[in-house]
Formats: structure tokens, C-alpha cells, sequence
């Protein structure tokens, strides 16, 4: 979390998110207290503040990391299909329409694409890879 208390926040294999005061081990059930922590980062797929990153046909495995920007306004996430996606954060609303990019190589030469709904972001990728 972002202040006083260090909490640890983990995803289990059953897909359950579950919080934990650092050192202690103790884990916090109160979800009243857990809706008041800020984070000072976010790495989960897991979350009302991210229901926005699956799509109608996703399975729970297919979104496999995601990570919240600095400055707490952009969520970057990463799938089974090759997409790096990016949404607004929080995303609690499902199936958001989103900016992504997609990654390929052709010999030593990565070509990368980045499609945007919204309009609202912008990126320029010169990408060089040294094998």
C-alpha cells in the first residue's frame, strides 16, 4: 500500500486475490478495510478495479500480468494471444474498448503496431532488436 503499513497483495492459482500485513503475515478479510487501501503499485489481474481487461470470450488464464502506470491513470496488460493492451485505470466497468499493440518478429526485425479506440493515447515505437 501506499502509506504507513506495508500490505502485500497476491493472486492465487484459484484465481482468488487475497491481502496480507507485511511482516506479520497476517491476513486482512475485512473488505471494508481492503476498499480503503491506496496501492503504491498494481500488478494483479485480479480485482473490481480491473473486470475492465477481459474480453466477452477471455478465459482466466488468457491475461496473464498487468501493471498500473506511475502516475496511477493507465493500466498495461499482457495475454496469450500477443497483445499488449492498454486501458484507463481503474477499469471497473467489462468489456471496455481499449488501445493495444501488437508484437511481431520477422527475422531480427520487430514490427510493432499500436491501434487506439479512443484516441486519447498516444505512442511512437522505434524498436531495435540486437540478437
Amino acid at each position: 500500500s501506499k502509506f504507513s503499513v506495508v500490505i502485500s497483495k497476491v493472486s492465487t492459482g484459484s484465481y482468488k486475490r487475497q491481502v496480507y500485513e507485511v511482516p506479520s503475515g497476517k491476513q486482512l478479510v475485512d473488505q471494508a478495510v481492503i476498499d480503503r487501501i491506496t496501492w503504491a503499485t498494481w500488478t494483479s489481474v485480479l480485482g473490481d478495479e480491473v473486470i475492465g481487461i477481459w474480453s466477452r470470450h477471455a478465459e482466466k488464464a488468457d491475461v496473464n500480468c498487468a501493471c498500473v502506470s506511475h502516475s496511477g491513470i493507465n493500466l498495461v496488460t499482457g495475454d496469450d494471444f500477443g497483445m499488449v493492451k492498454l486501458f484507463d485505470f481503474p477499469c471497473p466497468e467489462k468489456f471496455v474498448r481499449t488501445c493495444f499493440c501488437i508484437v511481431t518478429t520477422k527475422n531480427t526485425v520487430a514490427i510493432m503496431v499500436l491501434y487506439c479506440f479512443s484516441r486519447r493515447h498516444m505512442m511512437e515505437i522505434s524498436p531495435t532488436l540486437n540478437l
